[in-house]
């Protein structure tokens, strides 16, 4: 990578670091919770007032552009010292939108431009700390503790993905304020676990020393082995998991069945989230990873002759639990191969290539299934997963040793004494922005 390296800080003290991890961990979830609470019931909230279809769809395909624009350019200012504000004033500013939308739906009628305002304003704000959000665990959590972090990271999120839905249709049901007043909380409690962190998550700029570029992200994913490997499988997982769940929802019969499904799939990604690093230390990252690539097309051939929602619960439950362990080890590698000055915008450019690459899947899969047979995006998909599981044969052992044999020299880098950069003026006082 030809970006610099940042200069060397104190590892954070493990029961502190252990702390802010925890910390790290249910703001997560709790985040995740409220936004899966909140975004299953606003197309029925659009329908419930009155408005076509056509609204919720325009909405979405706005949602998403936005989100694949918003990313990189608020990487950029994440990794130049305003990571933290970022954090807490996206959670603070989404919260007081998802408020402004509950007391409007608590006191009147509001028109599908305060909606759709309030709700876009909501997910500009967790794109933003989306963003911002990716650089937070190299900072948090020591070397060591980088896989588990990574992996508990996941299993909030899979936990979300379980018990959301169903949180936000029962609150729906009981009355419509009651999701999006879920979200605000949500919103505030992130905001309040971000302030909680001790560790100083913003990586100083020193005086001298010229601010990365905006392409910086995409540049470092591109000039590095192991990068270059979560670029391929992040994009054909967002691919796979894209045109799948839309087949399932156009083959199988009823909202319900479709939920059913995909709460099973949660609640199998939510095991494997936690079994993950025990996996991954007992086997290695690159045995584990291989492993787990073979394996998935068991669940592809599932899908392949999935005639009943049984067999579609089956195959998407088999899938969610063995894509963890790939997720975690590769999250692994995104934090220790990436230089901390560069950490979001490289995190923006893997989430923007994901995007882009799904992004026709939805089309794709109605397409298929329209003209070809409901079992075609699943043989596209099982033919793309033995492409991937060749693919990652051959470079999970070029790319995963060569992050391994890169990392003591950064570290043996990152420990010599730097004489291109002024000594501090005075070492902050206790309290202050001092790494614990």
């Amino acid at each position: 990578m030809n970006e610099p390296s940042s200069p060397a800080s104190p590892a954070p003290a493990p029961r502190k670091s252990r702390r802010d991890l925890r910390i790290l961990w249910w703001t997560n979830a709790i985040d995740g919770l409220g936004t899966q609470a909140s975004g299953i019931v606003l197309p029925l909230l659009i329908l419930d007032l009155g408005h076509p279809a056509a609204a919720a769809g325009s909405f979405a395909s706005a949602v998403a552009v936005a989100g694949v624009v918003l990313g990189p350019v608020v990487a950029r200012p994440a990794d130049h010292g305003h990571r933290r504000a970022l954090l807490i004033g996206s959670a603070a500013l989404a919260a007081a939108a998802m408020s402004g939308l509950t007391a409007a739906l608590f006191w009147w009628r509001p028109p599908l431009w305060a909606v759709l305002g309030l709700a876009f304003t909501e997910r500009l704000c967790a794109f933003a700390h989306e963003a911002a959000a990716r650089g937070a665990l190299a900072h948090v959590a020591r070397p060591e503790d980088v896989t588990r972090g990574a992996a508990g990271l996941q299993a909030g999120d899979q936990a979300a993905l379980v018990v959301g839905p169903g949180l936000g249709g029962a609150l729906f049901e009981a009355a419509r304020p009651l999701p999006f007043l879920a979200d605000a909380l949500s919103y505030a409690a992130t905001a309040l676990g971000i302030r909680a962190l001790r560790a100083p998550l913003d990586t100083p700029v020193a005086p001298g020393r010229r601010r990365t570029p905006v392409t910086s992200g995409f540049r470092t994913v591109l000039g590095s082995a192991p990068l270059r490997m979560v670029l391929v499988w992040a994009s054909a997982a967002s691919v796979l998991v894209t045109l799948l769940s839309y087949t399932a929802m156009f083959v199988l019969d009823g909202g319900t069945t479709v939920g059913l499904v995909l709460s099973a799939s949660g609640a199998a990604g939510l095991l494997g989230a936690l079994l993950a690093p025990g996996l991954v230390i007992r086997l290695g990252a690159r045995r584990a990873v291989v492993l787990a690539t073979w394996l998935l097309l068991v669940p592809a051939g599932v899908l392949v002759t999935a005639d009943a929602a049984a067999s579609y619960a089956t195959g998407f439950a088999l899938l969610a639990l063995l894509l963890p362990t790939v997720t975690v080890v590769l999250s692994g590698v995104l934090v220790r191969a990436v230089p901390r000055e560069v950490q979001s915008q490289a995190g923006a450019a893997v989430g923007a290539a994901a995007a882009l690459a799904a992004a026709g899947c939805p089309a794709l899969a109605a397409g298929l299934v329209t003209w070809r047979g409901p079992h075609t995006p699943a043989v596209l998909c099982l033919a793309l997963l033995a492409l991937l599981a060749v693919y990652t044969q051959g470079a999970a052992g070029r790319s995963l040793t060569a992050e391994a044999d890169a990392r003591p020299r950064a570290e043996e880098t990152d420990a010599r004494p730097r004489t291109d950069q002024p000594a501090p003026a005075a070492r902050p006082s206790a309290g202050e922005d001092e790494r614990p």
